[in-house]
């Protein structure tokens, strides 16, 4: 089955399966924040790498040596041959053991499409190299759009985003903590991406502003004062031994 024939009766339209694309990191936002939180010259998996996008920033910008793997054929093949390592395929046991400890294991956007997210956290977890960590970034179902729609009882799915229609899991910041410390994690930390480029701030008040900097850092100061509702999405950073 296709992607777009699982999604028959939530979308009236194919998805492309190559839409995900990182073109650079952006402070602020996710990829900017999940690369700072990448060690320079660092080994790091990507699960779910998609089309290597992110792969090739981390290399290029954090001197990373980068593995990935994705269960789509043609994702994991625009991944190598942008010259990255790819595995096709899901990773478990074998796949884990094969590929060995990381740095860094990465669920970039991932985690919310999985069915059983747990269980790969915690095999996660057993190969993260002394010191290592897991990072995430997973959007926030208590977003404020999200909230509204709510209240006009509509919940819309879309191609991409926060109502992504191949997300099969949705996570506030609580559900956030609770799925990693079950998965065995002892640190967690929580922060949060603006989303200011979503098409809501383009509208009034913040769509009058001049620049996309201006708007950015207005939904910064708001996400720092309600984060669980302008959170745009949950970056985490974990890992198996205490502060």
């Amino acid at each position: 089955m296709s992607e777009s024939e699982g999604l028959l009766g939530l979308l009236s339209y194919e998805v492309d399966p190559l839409r995900y694309d990182y073109p650079r990191l952006e402070p602020g936002e996710v990829t900017g924040m999940v690369g700072d939180r990448i060690p320079r010259g660092c080994r790091v998996l990507e699960l779910g790498c998609g089309t290597g996008s992110f792969l090739d920033l981390l290399r290029t910008h954090r001197g990373a040596d980068v593995v990935g793997v994705e269960p789509n054929a043609e994702r994991a093949q625009a991944a190598r041959s942008r010259g990255h390592s790819v595995i096709t395929g899901y990773y478990d046991e074998t796949s884990a053991a094969e590929l060995g400890l990381f740095d860094v294991i990465l669920f970039a956007d991932v985690l919310e499409h999985m069915p059983h997210p747990g269980p790969v956290l915690r095999l996660a977890s057993q190969w993260l190299a002394p010191g290592g960590c897991v990072v995430a970034s997973i959007p926030n179902v208590a977003h404020w759009t999200i909230r509204l729609s709510l209240l006009r009882g509509e919940f819309t799915y879309a191609p991409f985003g926060l109502m992504d229609a191949t997300h099969l899991r949705w996570f506030t910041a609580q559900s956030t903590r609770q799925l990693f410390t079950a998965a065995g994690f002892k640190s967690i930390a929580l922060d949060w991406s603006s989303g200011a480029g979503l098409g809501c701030y383009q509208n009034f008040p913040l769509g009058v502003m001049r620049t996309y900097g201006l708007r950015q850092r207005t939904v910064r100061r708001l996400v720092r004062r309600w984060p669980s509702v302008f959170g745009f999405q949950h970056i985490v950073t974990a890992s198996v031994a205490p502060d």
